[in-house]
């Protein structure tokens, strides 16, 4: 028979510990399709596909948006842009918003974001309406096409 000594005790002791926390972390947030592209008409201002990527940490969540129909007649400014992406799952909405965006160089598709909003576990959403908000002048958007590959699901 072996004989157990007190540093083989504490290393099995430590072993189940590091173990048993593996089991207990929290495992991180996920969303899923990370990348989505969504049809807009955005009025005189234009209208095409924009590319909506998505993150997510715990009930916080961030959507960018590049919008090549909207493109800017001039230099802009990295954060100059103030913009509100609704999103719905068709019968409630939530909101993302931010006025964070790089520089845009006249010409240029704008892009806009991170636009941070509140999800919970199970949302599944799909872009609605975009306001884009430059120098006092706002663009209305709306989703004239489903989201493609489908909805933003947030774990």
């Amino acid at each position: 028979m072996k004989r157990v000594t007190p540093g083989m005790v504490m290393a099995l002791l430590t072993g189940a510990l590091v173990a048993g926390s593996a089991v207990l972390a929290p495992s991180a947030a996920a969303v899923t399709p990370t990348t989505a592209t969504v049809d807009f008409d955005c009025g005189s201002y234009g209208s095409g596909t924009a590319s909506l990527t998505a993150a997510q940490d715990g009930t916080s969540a961030t959507i960018t948006v590049t919008q090549p129909a909207l493109t800017s007649p001039v230099d802009i400014p990295a954060g100059s842009i103030t913009s509100t992406l609704t999103l719905t799952d068709g019968s409630a909405t939530t909101t993302f918003t931010g006025s964070s965006n790089p520089d845009v160089t006249a010409g240029d598709p704008v892009s806009t974001g991170p636009l941070t909003g509140t999800v919970a576990s199970g949302d599944s959403l799909s872009a609605g309406e975009l306001s884009v908000t430059v120098f006092g002048r706002t663009a209305s958007c709306t989703a004239t096409s489903a989201q493609a590959p489908g909805p933003f699901v947030f774990d």
